[in-house]
């Protein structure tokens, strides 16, 4: 799985759509096309250029990830990095089930501290691991399908 580097990258990853939310976390997604697939007759300049920006230093086919976790939903930066980690990780198991596609996991509402005074509590940990997990499976349904929708005559 590639990840998310730059602003731009998040940027249009970040355009393409909300395919999945939780109470706390949002997953955006911009397909991205196969590099072998005809562009078509005029692709949208704008369409080009975010494809261009997944393309560049000759990464292989697959997924692209990029976690989002704002100051203002997890003030103390331990709480940020260890909800990033949980991301990573939690993606990674999905990632041969994930299309290619650009994905950005943002945080959207703080975890109360009343409930979670340490920032690496286990109680956490489980509590944002399984809110990932559903994310991603509710992604996963959503886009199976589309696609059988979009198979159908």
């Amino acid at each position: 799985m590639h990840r998310l580097k730059t602003r731009a990258q998040f940027q249009a990853a970040m355009a393409g759509g909300t395919v999945s939310r939780t109470a706390h976390f949002a997953l955006h997604r911009l397909a991205l096309a196969a590099a072998a697939a005809p562009a078509g007759p005029d692709p949208a300049p704008q369409a080009q250029e975010s494809q261009a920006l997944f393309g560049v230093g000759g990464n292989g086919p697959g997924p692209w990830l990029g976690a989002m976790v704002p100051k203002r939903w997890a003030r103390r930066a331990v709480t940020r990095n260890a909800i990033k980690r949980q991301i990573y990780a939690v993606a990674a198991g999905f990632e041969p089930r994930m299309p290619q596609a650009a994905h950005v996991v943002r945080l959207r509402a703080a975890f109360d501290r009343k409930h979670f005074v340490s920032a690496t509590s286990d109680a956490l940990k489980r509590a944002v691991r399984a809110e990932l997990e559903q994310l991603f499976a509710t992604a996963e349904r959503r886009g199976a399908h589309a696609m059988r929708v979009g198979a159908a005559p």
